[in-house]
């Protein structure tokens, strides 16, 4: 560890952000504190344990930046959290936004689950989050089965299948008066704020009336929907005096892990529960206003959040502009001291389980390291790529921290049109991930994982000899039944790696990981049909272009016909040629 004696003694006693640095001058934590001074020196006392010690052990500098106000210093924490996605801050962990129900404000209203609700129309209505994706479709089927929603996302010229099952009142082909819609949205808005006695009596006398009919199927069918509310939609009853909406956020921390709870309540029902745990440094409570900021960038923000005692309320109510309050004592304290006592409850259920897979994959990081003859690996960067029609390539990268897969930083690419094989796209994802890595000043990897041999390695050093990088590589070599079962590094030498170790066993998931994604990636391009298929390998064609085109030609037909100077009126006549050759190439192939 670096002596900053001398460097501390100039750090002011005010409010502020720091940010701590590795000897590659990049920024791997970004705190905020009252008295800058305390906190930064409080990282130089010698008694750091668990994830701080490791922390302190990488810092080769600091920086701080001083602010007027605890506000200022936790917005500033915020904003350089985002930019530079510091790897000892908890946010890396994987993003992660609840499902929510929505109906929506059309003059034919519709009802879905959806994702990513912060960017719905405000006027829509949104009822959860469903810690439960399951119970969340469950219910939106239910209730279409039971109320004849409008179904399409767009009103087709004639009537379709859910009209002739009486699922749809034809929308398309009719015109419906309001008050028939309000009487629907009403009864359905009120079945999802808890008020289920109406539709299960609706249910009841459906499945009577089946019954009657000798038709024993749907009557069995009504029944299973009857279960369904009573075991998974009917939520347990808080004992308030009036309709709470509001949120809590509880933890607990032993040793370097913090366990989190959040309670949804919803119209005085405990709505669902959110539970995770983390690595946390010693200062649990930045992390867990931090968690609480970064929790409400993808889900919907709640009318009011209760926190347990300890954390700053008032700085949190200014920052989300909303009712934030710790309650002293009531029915209200009552629940946060049971959201608190729910972490405490799951942290002793899996603490043991942490600890020993903290431990194993410590070892086999330090075990590699020996192996490669450096002084540490910790993050991980593995490519694969797959290919559509046996022509068209996709590649994707998949990034891995101390073993633990960071999802927001996984990458999908496009590969150029004339590329024919494996080895010519793995050129032209490894090009461009690490040119626009120097370009962007973007962390590097510790080490470089290739999907195969010798000769996937030798493209990967090409690659980074051309850009003048030096990152460690190693290659996963598979048997004839397509088995991982030999590990070599960049001079092709094996390494001593036992196939029933802990570091073989993390090595293969990082190397199944990256299959799946890329995998993924081409089925889902090809599942959303030809012409889809067609633009979403075209580089530079994203959503908004992808609607631009369709808006302008209507049909793969149409664009096919169109000249380059046509494609070039929509997209940069870069991309238009790219899609002029896929488009003409296809057409060449078919004759």
């Amino acid at each position: 560890m670096k002596d900053f004696k001398e460097k501390l003694k100039l750090v002011p006693e005010l409010p502020g952000s720091y940010q701590m640095k590795d000897k590659n001058g990049y920024i791997i934590y970004v705190g905020k504190a009252k008295n800058l001074k305390k906190r930064v020196s409080s990282y130089f006392r010698g008694n750091a344990t668990g994830k701080t010690a490791m922390l302190v052990e990488d810092i080769d500098d600091f920086e701080y930046i001083v602010t007027s106000s605890e506000l200022e210093s936790l917005i500033l924490e915020i904003n350089l959290i985002k930019k530079y996605n510091p790897k000892y801050n908890i946010l890396l962990k994987d993003d992660k936004s609840y499902p929510y129900i929505e109906l929506t404000n059309e003059k034919y209203p519709r009802l879905k689950v959806v994702r990513n609700v912060s960017r719905k129309k405000k006027n829509h209505k949104l009822f959860g989050p469903y810690p439960n994706v399951t119970a969340a479709r469950k219910t939106v089927n239910m209730i279409n089965r039971l109320y004849p929603l409008r179904k399409c996302e767009n009103l087709p010229k004639k009537e379709c299948l859910y009209y002739h099952i009486h699922e749809c009142l034809g929308y398309c082909i009719k015109e419906i008066d309001s008050d028939t819609i309000k009487n629907m949205t009403d009864e359905i808005t009120s079945f999802l704020k808890g008020n289920s006695s109406f539709i299960k009596e609706k249910i009841t006398k459906e499945m009577e009336k089946a019954s009657e009919s000798l038709n024993f199927e749907k009557a069995l069918e009504l029944k299973n929907m009857l279960t369904d509310i009573d075991i998974t939609l009917t939520k347990q009853k808080i004992d308030l005096n009036k309709n709470y909406n509001f949120d809590i956020f509880a933890y607990t921390k032993i040793d370097n892990y913090l366990s989190i709870t959040v309670f949804f309540i919803r119209e005085g029902i405990l709505f669902g529960r959110h539970h995770e745990t983390l690595q946390t440094l010693d200062n649990e409570i930045d992390d867990m206003e931090e968690y609480i900021v970064h929790f409400y960038e993808k889900n919907v923000l709640a009318h009011e959040i209760l926190l347990q005692e300890g954390l700053n309320a008032e700085v949190l109510s200014e920052y989300l502009n909303i009712k934030v309050h710790v309650p002293k004592k009531g029915d209200l304290k009552k629940l946060v001291d049971l959201a608190k006592e729910n972490s405490l409850v799951v942290l002793n259920e899996e603490l043991e389980t942490l600890q020993k897979d903290d431990t194993k994959k410590r070892e086999a990081l330090n075990e590699l390291a020996y192996l490669l003859g450096v002084e540490k690996v910790s993050r991980m960067e593995s490519f694969d790529n797959s290919h559509l029609f046996g022509t068209y390539y996709v590649g994707a990268m998949v990034v891995f921290e101390d073993f633990n897969p960071l999802k927001n930083f996984y990458r999908k690419y496009k590969i150029s049109v004339g590329v024919k094989d494996d080895l010519g796209a793995m050129r032209e994802v490894l090009y461009r991930r690490y040119f626009r890595a120097i370009m962007d000043n973007e962390v590097l990897p510790d080490l470089i994982v290739m999907d195969g041999g010798e000769t996937q390695v030798s493209v990967c050093k090409e690659i980074l000899s051309s850009l003048n990088l030096n990152i460690p590589i190693i290659g996963l070599k598979k048997d004839g039944k397509h088995r991982t079962h030999t590990v070599i590094d960049q001079n092709f030498k094996i390494l001593d790696i036992k196939s029933d170790s802990n570091l073989f066993l993390y090595l293969s998931k990082i190397q199944e990981e990256v299959h799946r994604f890329a995998i993924t990636y081409h089925r889902n391009i090809k599942s959303k049909g030809l012409l889809a298929s067609y633009l979403d390998l075209i580089p530079g064609i994203g959503e908004m272009r992808k609607k631009e085109l369709l808006k302008k030609f209507g049909s793969l037909k149409k664009m096919k016909e169109a000249s380059l100077e046509e494609l070039s009126e929509v997209v940069t006549s870069t991309v238009a040629e790219s899609l002029y050759k896929t488009l003409h190439e296809e057409d060449d192939k078919s004759e």
